[in-house]
């Protein structure tokens, strides 16, 4: 006959071992997350470094398809239009419109090829500036601004600011 005494039968943890295990992955946990949550704000900073990028590509771009256009007439100093890959790009003073429209005609949102819904933007035009806001941070956001040029033989100004 059995012993009616307590007999381990080896399945199973104690609660000791269970302890232990909660125990380290708390400390994993503690120590992953500061690293995860800085990881998400160097994303959006290399987010917004790479629209800075691609909006100052871009403007180049539509001024050099300007300045070779300047001949047919439909892009001159002051104003006109310019075809980049099928799409119709605004100009004025001989590079992109400060214009957030993403179907032709447009100006520098299109040209750079920026999709607000697809890549996680906010893009607003205040005058003659758009800001591209990158989606996700606290305010202010990471964003990058392009300002049209003011006059003849100026460049636009494009910033970007890493500080959200």
């Amino acid at each position: 006959m059995r012993s009616s005494g307590f007999v381990r039968s080896g399945r199973g943890f104690t609660l000791i071992e269970l302890v232990v295990v909660i125990a380290i992955v708390g400390i994993l946990a503690a120590v992953a997350l500061p690293r995860f949550i800085s990881m998400q704000t160097e994303a959006r900073r290399a987010k917004a470094q790479a629209f800075f990028g691609a909006v100052r590509s871009a403007s180049t771009l539509a001024h050099a398809g300007c300045l070779a256009a300047q001949g047919t007439g439909t892009c001159t100093q002051t104003g006109g239009f310019v075809n980049m890959e099928g799409a119709v790009i605004n100009m004025v003073n001989g590079y992109p419109v400060a214009n957030s429209s993403t179907v032709t005609p447009g100006g520098i949102v299109l040209a750079s090829g920026i999709n607000p819904t697809a890549d996680g933007v906010t893009v607003a035009v205040v005058g003659s500036s758009v800001t591209i806001d990158i989606n996700g941070g606290t305010t202010p956001n990471c964003r990058v601004t392009y300002t049209e040029p003011v006059a003849l033989n100026t460049s636009p100004v494009v910033v970007v600011d890493l500080g959200g």
